[in-house]
């Protein structure tokens, strides 16, 4: 979750989804307030421990911040010197988990079709806004916090490529790198505060309309892989903050368009390649997700 939720277009959700333990995750977050009132507040440590799953919450949480702590530079390194081929191993990763979200559903139904397609247009939207920047003050970091952890948790929805939208993406990776406590505290109260507020609702809207969920959650997948196309071609720049040229607005064109205009190799065997070593990675992931959970 952690390698996924540091690059933006992929989803951390996503990733929680296909090993088979979103929905465990849910129902710890919705049980940390209850807990923390009436068992730690009141001394009892192990109760609370045990009421919020607390091992599986620890184990989840130090490996999303080994990962991104280990993995910010390397993923940011590889994105700049090997777009295509590092694009389309997202593509094919997000290919298959629209597959994997698609078939949970338990009776297909044409009403299905109004909240997939609503999610596709959404997501879709998403993808295509322009980079904004947001002056990197206390407030906005914790407010970056809320919004990137609410986008994180949905399948199909990437919180980083949010933090990009915003401009927010390199002041907080920035704080990563150089470990600046203080605005690593406020990013990570608002994820908190983020995710209490939209775990419950998420809760909610699953025993509520199960099915209609899961294809507003496959519309946004679907939708994002506008994102994770590999071939872009930039219609606007913009000066970044370490004064470097970078892309504003992007649309995704055919590889042999991309040829054309910029005369550079596509890559397309390499792409090809890569897209299914995607493909192949979810489905051992899922497969791995299904025997720990017949263990269980």
């Amino acid at each position: 979750m952690g390698a996924a939720d540091i690059v933006p277009g992929v989803s951390g959700g996503t990733i929680a989804f296909i090993t088979g333990i979103y929905f465990r995750l849910l129902q710890a977050i919705n049980a940390v307030p209850g807990a923390l009132f009436k068992e730690l507040f009141r001394g009892n440590l192990k109760a609370f421990w045990q009421a919020c799953d607390g091992t599986f919450l620890g184990t989840l949480l130090l490996g999303i911040l080994v990962s991104i702590l280990t993995l910010a530079s390397g993923i940011t390194y590889l994105l700049a010197e090997y777009p295509i081929l590092i694009w389309s191993f997202f593509f094919g990763l997000i290919l298959a988990s629209v597959w994997h979200v698609g078939r949970q559903a338990r009776h297909y139904r044409s009403a299905l079709l109004v909240p997939l397609v609503f999610g596709v247009g959404v997501a879709w939207w998403i993808t295509t806004l322009s980079v904004n920047q947001v002056e990197p003050s206390a407030v906005a970091f914790f407010a970056a916090g809320a919004v990137a952890i609410c986008a994180m948790i949905l399948p199909g929805i990437s919180g980083s490529f949010i933090l990009v939208i915003i401009g927010m993406y390199a002041p907080v990776l920035g704080a990563i790198k150089t470990l600046d406590v203080t605005v690593l505290l406020l990013f990570m109260v608002g994820c908190l505060v983020g995710l209490l507020s939209v775990a419950r609702l998420i809760t909610w809207a699953f025993h509520k309309y199960h099915d209609h969920v899961l294809a507003l959650l496959t519309g946004f997948m679907i939708g994002a892989l506008n994102k994770v196309w590999p071939w872009k071609e930039a219609l606007s720049w913009r000066i970044n903050s370490s004064g470097e040229q970078v892309p504003l607005t992007e649309v995704s064109i055919s590889p042999w368009a991309f040829a054309n205009h910029t005369a550079a190799d596509p890559q397309i065997p390499m792409a090809v390649a890569m897209a299914v070593a995607g493909i192949v990675l979810v489905l051992l992931v899922e497969w791995f997700g299904m025997r720990a959970s017949e263990k269980r």
